[in-house]
C-alpha cells in the first residue's frame, strides 16, 4: 500500500529533524520526506494536520509470557498493547519457559511474531544454560539465530568467574551483554527501597549497594574482557555515577531506566500499594532527580517500559507476597513525554531515548526516519488529554500504578512495516 502522511510534525533525532513535512510510504518503506516523489499516487492518506510524526518506538525490555506462561498473557496480546503504544520493535529477555537458550526457542517466538504482525520482536539470548549461572549457553548459535544479545535475566550469576567467562566468550562473538545489576546476597528477600518509608512499613529493604556493588563488579569485568555491555533499569544516583566515571574512561556501556522510575519513588507505596512493587524497587526522591538528570546527560541512553504483564491474583496478599512488575508498554510513551512538560528533558532527547539511541545500542536499522528505512511510524496528539485506564488497556497485564494519572500525549496512529497496525477511535 502506498500512503501519505501529510501536514504532520516530523521529529527525528538521528537527524536532527524537527520540520512539518510529509512522509510517503511504498512497500513498507519510506521512500520520500517532504516533496512526493514523481509519479506517486497513495492509496491512503493519513491528515496528521496537529499531530507529531515520530519513529516507531524501540524497547529494550518487555516480557510477553509466552512461551510457558500463556495464561496470563500471549505474544499477539502484547505486540497488539505495542502497537497501541507507538512500540514497533521490542527485545524478548531470556527467562521465558523454556528457557532462550537454543535456538528452537528463537524460533519459536520469531514465529508466533511474525504471525502476530504487530511489532518487531527481538530475542535476547541466555547467557548460561536454563540461567541456572553454571554451564555457559552455546552464545554462537544464538547469535546465529538471530539474538540481538545475551544475558542471564533476573537471575544474578553470584560466580564471577563464570561471568568473566561469559563476557570474553561474548567479546570473542561481538555480542552485547546486558546486565541486570543486583547482588543477591544484599537484594536478599528485601521487597522495596532501605530506607525511611521500609523501616514505616516494617518491610524487608534492599540497599542501594545491592546495585551499586554488582554495578562495580560488572564494570572491573567489562574492562578486563572488552565485552560491550548495557545495564538494565538502573534505579539509584551513584549506579549514574559509576556508569558516567566508566564511559569518560572509554569502556564500551551503556545503560536504560524504566519510564516508572522516572516518575515513581518510595513515597508511592503508600498503603502497601502492590501495583508500586517492582524490582529494582522504587528508591528515593534524590535517585529519581539522578536518575532523570543521566538522561539529560546522555549517560542513561535509553527509556525502556520493562514490561511485565501479571494476572490479577499476582498483586493480591501481602505486599512482600506479591508479584513484582508493571504493565508498561501503553505508558512508555505518554510517560516520557509527560517529562518533556515538566520542563525535565528536552523533546529530541526524549524521543531519542526511546527510537534512535535503543536501536543503537541493539545495533540494528530502526527507530529512524530516513528515506529507504522501514516504515515503522509512531503519530502522537500532542492535546489530547486522557486519563490512565489500566483496565482499558489492550495488554492482558492490567498492573499499574498510574491508574487516574492525566496525561497529554496519546498515540493515534501506528505503522509497522508500512501496515497500519493501529488506529485510536
Amino acid at each position: 500500500m502506498k500512503i501519505r502522511i501529510q501536514n504532520g510534525r516530523v521529529i527525528d533525532p538521528a537527524s536532527q529533524l524537527d520540520a512539518r513535512q510529509d512522509v510517503f510510504i511504498d512497500d513498507g518503506r519510506i521512500v520520500a520526506i517532504g516533496e512526493a516523489p514523481a509519479g506517486f499516487s497513495p492509496d491512503k492518506i493519513i491528515d496528521a494536520t496537529g499531530l507529531l510524526v515520530l519513529p516507531g518506538l524501540v524497547d529494550l525490555s518487555a516480557r510477553l509470557r509466552e512461551p510457558g506462561q500463556e495464561h496470563t498473557a500471549t505474544i499477539l496480546s502484547e505486540t497488539s498493547a505495542a502497537a497501541a503504544g507507538g512500540v514497533t520493535t521490542l527485545c524478548v529477555p531470556p527467562d521465558t519457559d523454556p528457557v532462550i537458550d537454543n535456538p528452537a526457542v528463537v524460533e519459536l517466538i520469531e514465529d508466533r511474531a511474525k504471525k502476530s504482525a504487530q511489532a518487531m520482536v527481538l530475542t535476547i539470548g541466555a547467557m548460561s544454560q536454563n540461567l541456572d549461572s553454571e554451564l555457559l549457553a552455546e552464545m554462537a548459535r544464538l547469535k546465529a539465530a538471530g539474538c540481538v544479545g545475551i544475558s542471564n535475566g533476573l537471575s544474578a550469576i553470584k560466580n564471577s568467574v563464570i561471568l568473566q567467562r561469559a563476557m570474553a566468550y561474548a567479546a570473542t562473538l561481538d555480542m552485547t551483554v546486558f546486565l541486570n545489576a543486583a547482588d543477591p546476597w544484599l537484594q536478599h528477600q528485601g521487597c522495596v527501597h532501605e530506607g525511611t518509608v521500609s523501616a514505616r512499613l516494617g518491610l524487608g529493604g534492599i540497599p542501594e549497594s545491592a546495585e551499586t556493588v554488582a554495578v562495580s563488579r560488572d564494570l572491573i569485568l567489562i574492562e578486563q574482557t572488552g565485552v560491550r555491555a548495557h545495564f538494565h533499569n538502573l534505579s539509584c544516583g551513584k549506579a549514574v555515577k559509576l556508569i558516567r566515571d566508566a564511559q569518560n574512561r572509554g569502556l564500551p556501556v551503556t545503560a536504560d531506566v524504566s519510564a516508572h522510575h522516572l516518575h515513581l519513588s518510595e513515597h508511592d507505596l503508600g498503603n502497601y500499594d502492590a501495583l508500586s512493587h517492582v524490582l529494582p524497587p522504587l528508591r528515593s526522591i534524590r535517585d529519581r532527580e539522578q536518575l532523570q538528570q543521566g538522561v539529560r546527560d546522555g549517560v542513561i541512553a535509553a527509556i525502556a517500559s520493562h514490561h511485565q504483564p501479571l494476572d490479577r491474583d499476582d498483586k493480591l496478599g501481602p505486599f512482600a507476597e506479591t508479584q513484582p512488575g508493571i504493565s508498561g508498554l501503553e505508558t512508555l510513551l505518554s510517560l516520557t513525554l509527560k517529562l518533556v512538560e515538566d520542563d525535565e528533558i528536552e523533546l529530541q532527547r526524549a524521543v531519542a531515548t526511546l527510537t534512535c539511541n535503543p536501536a543503537d545500542i541493539l545495533g540494528i536499522d530502526a527507530g529512524q526516519l530516513k528515506v529507504g528505512a522501514r516504515a515503522d511510524i509512531c503519530l502522537v496528539d500532542p492535546d489530547s488529554e486522557f486519563e490512565c485506564q489500566p483496565l482499558n488497556f489492550v495488554s492482558a497485564g492490567k498492573n499499574s500504578p498510574f491508574a487516574g494519572w492525566l496525561f497529554n500525549h496519546q498515540v493515534s496512529h501506528t505503522l509497522f512495516q508500512g501496515r497500519l497496525v493501529f488506529e485510536r477511535d
